[in-house]
């Protein structure tokens, strides 16, 4: 498959009294492009290349309720327009923006890192419900359950987006 052969001809060009003729070698290169392919199939097949990013969610079973405390209730209510608007139980809900600017790579706004670290730590027991809209994108949900992950929260749920949420945040935007 592979050979490698010596020149069999003399080198130089002075003629000496005693000239030797040089032997001619063969190499055969066979035995060594088969170890480099299987070292390079070994290593293809054992190396990760990228390691998937998933986050385990657990969720509760489909029969029985969970009944809360309205106070252990905070409810994030994400319409699509750039801002959170969160409540505590009944209470009206408060707006915060979602983002610290319109870059498409800005992280979650400082004011509401802020407002998930005081409620959590005033309240051990409290349930954050996140309500999002159709019209918010799909990266502010992933945003605000990685940033969930990041302050150790594991106590929050997903839920419809209501009419009466619509609402809500129609009548919060109208009190600023």
């Amino acid at each position: 498959m592979g050979m490698v052969d010596s020149p069999g001809e003399r080198r130089g060009s002075k003629r000496s009294a005693r000239q030797r003729k040089r032997l001619g070698f063969k190499l055969d290169m066979t035995p060594m492009v088969d170890v480099a392919f299987l070292l390079l199939t070994f290593f293809m097949l054992t190396t990760t290349f990228a390691k998937s990013n998933t986050m385990e969610i657990n969720i509760p079973p489909e029969t029985g309720e969970v009944s809360v405390a309205e106070l252990n209730v905070m409810t994030l209510r994400v319409p699509g327009d750039g801002f959170a608007y969160w409540s505590l139980g009944e209470a009206a809900p408060r707006r915060v923006p979602l983002y610290e600017s319109a870059d498409a790579h800005a992280s979650l706004g400082s004011e509401l890192r802020q407002v998930l670290r005081q409620e959590t730590g005033r309240n051990r027991k409290m349930v954050i419900v996140v309500r999002i809209s159709d019209k918010a994108k799909y990266k502010s949900l992933v945003d605000i359950i990685d940033e969930f992950n990041l302050m150790k929260i594991d106590r929050f749920s997903l839920d419809e987006f209501t009419p009466e949420d619509e609402a809500a945040t129609q009548k919060a935007v109208a009190m600023r």
